[in-house]
């Protein structure tokens, strides 16, 4: 072999080396026989059942010389310019043979439009079922039509340390998965929501995941995203999600009645404290502290007294009394709850019946759009003759573009009287068709028709 031979052939084997594929630097299927983890199957399985949502609404564009009564009068200035604006969050589909999207109500909130895309690319026209500001959980519907459902976990079984999934389309990229683990459970006093029981995860969470879904391993639906805690308003790893056994009794309630019919125990509560433990001579760490019984009310009834340490409901343990309040204000008005107690060192059980709150106010948007921006106020003991007043209203909203004013007195509404709050959302429905208001104003009277 000549001398030039010895040098060109191993120059030519490390081309050929080099342009061969290297196997060794791609990932192996399996480590030791076993195949790598990974959570496609499972995502493929349920990524179907998140949706992306859209909403539009008409955002009126201030002109300061419209708000001020001498150039209204004496020019002809143009009308109101309102342009119309487009939010995004997500859903989750809980039945897809009656095509219900469990989502956020902030998400939807004030919608004049809701549209939903499916994950094969399908967009659908929705409706909005009902809405809970309190717990931040709306229902819309689609057309049922091949959609897929994601199955609810028990979220009471949720641990510390779990894997999660966070499902949603933040920023309104597109479908979007993270992984993380769930932080804490049973986060309340974040002042969020009225009802506050957070799954507190670091999957990451974004604008726009709102309404999604957190699911664990096995791809069942543990609980809602709704909020981050971030100061910038992007992800730092802090993240929210409503637990699904609270969605889930939001969700009956909303389905049947369009609302939650929230009831009362009639009690005050207060955390326990190792400080408050001490005092009444007892070793519980955590439950809520009765300090005043309302008389005549369910809790009176039961038997239940100031001083009374409450350490379960129905059967669940409660921490504190945010813990109490949740677990009674998500019952059905008529719901038996039973309570474990401790009076003086000894367990009592005391069973109530959940009475209806009779509400005394309610915001215009929650009724029509049309009365968005009007505060209504029971005047009275309900079942009075004074009908229903307007309490406050906000310059330039739908209601006072109608000409509503602050201390209109609502007679009544398409000819239906009008003297408790249940009444005025009962006369004016499902929003559809013109409402024929008769106010009395000072002492003139008058009908105004909303279209």
């Amino acid at each position: 072999m000549s001398r030039l031979s010895r040098l060109v052939r191993p120059l030519v084997a490390a081309l050929f080396i080099a342009a061969s594929p290297i196997v060794s630097a791609a990932l192996p299927l399996a480590v030791d026989g076993e195949p790598l983890p990974t959570l496609a199957p499972m995502l493929e399985r349920i990524t179907p059942a998140v949706v992306n949502i859209a909403t539009y609404t008409r955002v009126r564009v201030s002109n300061p010389l419209m708000e001020d009564p001498f150039f209204r009068r004496f020019f002809s200035l143009p009308a109101p310019q309102e342009r119309r604006s487009r939010a995004a969050g997500s859903g989750v589909v809980v039945d897809a043979e009656r095509g219900y999207i469990v989502t956020n109500h902030h998400v939807v909130d004030n919608a004049e439009e809701v549209v939903v895309t499916l994950r094969d690319g399908r967009t659908l026209d929705a409706q909005v079922v009902g809405s809970d500001p309190e717990t931040d959980v709306a229902v819309i519907q689609v057309p049922a039509e091949h959609l897929t459902a994601i199955p609810m976990a028990d979220s009471d079984k949720l641990r510390v340390g779990d894997f999660v999934v966070a499902i949603g389309n933040p920023f309104a990229l597109g479908q979007t998965v993270t992984s993380g683990i769930v932080s804490a459970l049973g986060r309340s006093g974040l002042g969020i929501e009225g009802y506050e029981d957070f799954i507190q995860t670091d999957a990451s969470i974004n604008p726009g995941n709102s309404g999604g879904a957190l699911v664990n391993l096995r791809g069942e639906l543990t609980g809602i995203n709704t909020a981050i805690l971030s100061k910038s308003g992007g992800n730092v790893g802090i993240g929210f999600a409503i637990p699904t056994n609270m969605v889930r009794q939001v969700l009956d309630q909303l389905v049947s009645h369009g609302r939650v019919e929230r009831g009362r125990l009639g009690i005050t509560a207060q955390d326990l404290t190792p400080e408050l433990a001490a005092a009444f001579g007892i070793d519980e760490r955590g439950g809520a502290v009765v300090a005043q019984v309302t008389p005549d009310s369910p809790a009176a009834n039961a038997g239940v007294q100031v001083g009374d340490v409450i350490v379960s409901v129905n059967g669940h343990a409660v921490r504190d009394a945010a813990g109490v309040r949740n677990a009674v204000g998500l019952l059905r008005v008529g719901s038996e709850v039973e309570m474990k107690a401790l009076r003086s060192g000894q367990r009592l059980t005391l069973k109530a019946k959940v009475e209806n709150v009779a509400r005394d106010t309610l915001e215009g948007e929650r009724l029509d759009p049309r009365l968005a921006g009007a505060l209504f106020k029971l005047m009275g003991e309900p079942g009075n003759d004074h009908g229903v007043a307007i309490a406050r209203i906000e310059p330039g909203s739908p209601a006072a573009r109608a000409g509503l004013r602050r201390g209109d007195l609502i007679a009544s509404v398409n000819r239906r009287p009008i003297t408790s709050i249940e009444e005025l959302e009962a006369a004016v429905g499902n929003g559809n068709g013109p409402l024929l208001l008769n106010i009395h104003r000072g002492r003139e009277a008058q009908f105004l028709l909303l279209r």
